[in-house]
C-alpha cells in the first residue's frame, strides 16, 4: 500500500522492513532516490537501494520508527524521526541500533508519496 499522506511513510518503511518485504520498500522510494545505510555512505537509485535494504533484511530485523516531526511545503516534506532496530548479524549474535532520521518525501502526480532522501543517520 502506497503512501497517500506524508506521515504515513514511517509506518509503511517498519511494516514492510519488519515483514521482510523487499518489494514494499522499494516502492516507498523514488526511482533516482538516494540511501545513506551507514554513515559516510550514500547509494542511488533503485539497485543501490535494493541492495543496502538487502543487508538490513539479512538481520530479520525488527524496528520500531517514530515520527517526531514533519515539515511540508507543498508537493515535499521533511519527517524527522526516531528509531531502534534489533536483529541478527551475520555472525548470529544480536545486533541492537539506533539513531534519528532526516527523509525528504515527495508527492508522486498519482498523489502517493515517496523517499527522494533517506538518512536513517541524520544526527551522526
Amino acid at each position: 500500500m502506497p503512501a497517500l499522506k506524508p506521515e504515513e511513510m514511517h509506518r509503511l518503511f517498519a511494516e514492510a522492513l519488519n515483514a521482510g518485504k523487499m518489494d514494499a520498500l522499494l516502492a516507498l522510494y523514488e526511482p533516482v532516490a538516494s540511501l545513506i545505510p551507514q554513515p559516510g555512505q550514500l547509494v542511488t537509485g533503485t539497485e543501490g537501494i535494493r541492495q543496502a535494504l538487502g543487508a538490513f533484511l539479512g538481520m530479520k530485523p525488527t524496528i520500531a520508527l517514530e515520527t517526531r516531526k514533519i515539515v511540508q511545503a507543498g508537493d515535499i516534506a521533511l519527517l524527522y524521526g526516531k528509531w531502534t532496530l534489533k536483529g541478527t548479524g551475520p555472525d548470529g549474535k544480536p545486533v541492537s541500533m539506533a539513531g534519528q532520521s532526516t527523509e525528504v518525501v515527495r508527492r508522486q502526480l498519482d498523489g502517493t508519496w515517496r523517499y527522494v532522501v533517506d538518512n536513517p543517520y541524520a544526527v551522526e
